[in-house]
């Protein structure tokens, strides 16, 4: 760490991809903690539970039955929180506004074994999850109506997940959501300006620095942002220039894989703890634009701060001002990198 400025002493880091700033404190991370302490589940699950509606051959809550998958299973959410068949319609009154938002959300079971998570899936098995990833985002986007493919997942109770067995979810909509349109602005900008992609010459910078790199394979690097907001959130990005997932031959999704498996596995180490994120995965829309400008990448973002029982609370100056973090980025780094 070249500045020790950046490790004692408050600052603002810049979100290149998102235009905002995240405000750093340093100092505060030996603060004593007397807030909540979240709960911590040492529940063994079972490899098959006859009550989870996401089990093989277990009926769902609308009265399908799943059939006897042997490795990713998908189908259409039946509580979607998007409707394919919503009437179009517009609302201007004034300052009043509003207009009709149509769309796919799809469930994805990452295995049939209930007991696991990504962390406890190989390579091979999360591979083949990329690969259903990949199928639905170029089936989705093939819809004349849909314009953007969500892939995510909300691993963890305290992540507001309502079911443990291992799955994530795909919302594709017409419009594309605020963060995406904050992200496409950015890289269209900077390509504009530079004719080069503006998370590829970002990576040129960390690989030069290696302050916040945690893991690297032939194609794909696992880091720290140095804009990052989530204490140990970590970011997977493509070394090639890429708009999205399609784009990776068969040896980048296995490696993609392979860096899923190391990063998740880590934060498993970490507060020796099923460890809980939200992630997703940002790339190019699917409006049949050019899309040059974007450089797929997977976010995680991790609400656990010190251990297993406390967690990072986005309130008050978060609320009202903007985001706030006590360890640095670089801290982050070596404290995962470690655990490798």
């Amino acid at each position: 760490m070249n500045n020790t400025d950046l490790q004692d002493y408050s600052h603002k880091r810049f979100n290149i991809l998102t235009g905002e700033w995240v405000l750093v404190s340093p100092h505060r991370a030996k603060r004593p903690w007397q807030g909540q302490n979240e709960a911590v589940s040492n529940e063994k699950r079972p490899a098959y539970d006859e009550t989870c509606y996401l089990c093989a051959g277990n009926t769902r809550i609308n009265g399908e039955i799943n059939p006897k998958y042997e490795d990713v299973f998908i189908f259409t959410n039946d509580f979607a929180a998007l409707q394919s068949d919503s009437p179009s319609f517009q609302l201007e009154e004034g300052l009043l506004k509003a207009q009709s938002e149509i769309g796919i959300c799809k469930v994805v079971c990452f295995s049939p074994d209930h007991s696991k998570s990504l962390a406890d899936m190989s390579p091979n098995e999360i591979e083949k999850v990329v690969l259903a990833w990949q199928k639905e985002y170029k089936a989705l986007g093939e819809n004349e109506l849909i314009n953007y493919v969500q892939i995510f997942e909300n691993k963890g109770a305290v992540m507001g997940c309502s079911n443990p067995h291992p799955h994530g979810q795909i919302w594709s909509q017409s419009t594309l959501p605020n963060e995406v349109d904050k992200k496409n602005t950015q890289q269209l900008n900077y390509y504009k300006t530079n004719n080069s992609s503006l998370l590829g010459d970002y990576l040129k910078q960390e690989l030069e620095k290696e302050e916040r790199i945690i893991f690297q394979n032939d194609a794909f690097v696992v880091l720290i942002p140095f804009w990052a907001v989530w204490p140990f959130e970590a970011m997977v990005v493509p070394k090639k220039h890429q708009s999205s997932i399609l784009e990776m031959d068969d040896k980048e999704t296995l490696l993609y894989a392979e860096a899923i498996s190391v990063l998740t596995k880590a934060y498993d180490k970490l507060f020796n703890t099923s460890f809980p994120y939200s992630s997703g995965i940002h790339q190019a829309p699917t409006n049949a634009g050019d899309n040059a400008h974007w450089h797929w990448h997977m976010s995680f973002y991790p609400p656990l701060l010190r251990s297993a029982t406390v967690k990072k609370f986005m309130v008050g100056y978060e609320m009202f001002g903007s985001p706030q973090r006590d360890i640095t980025a670089e801290t982050a780094a070596q404290r995962i990198k470690a655990l490798i």
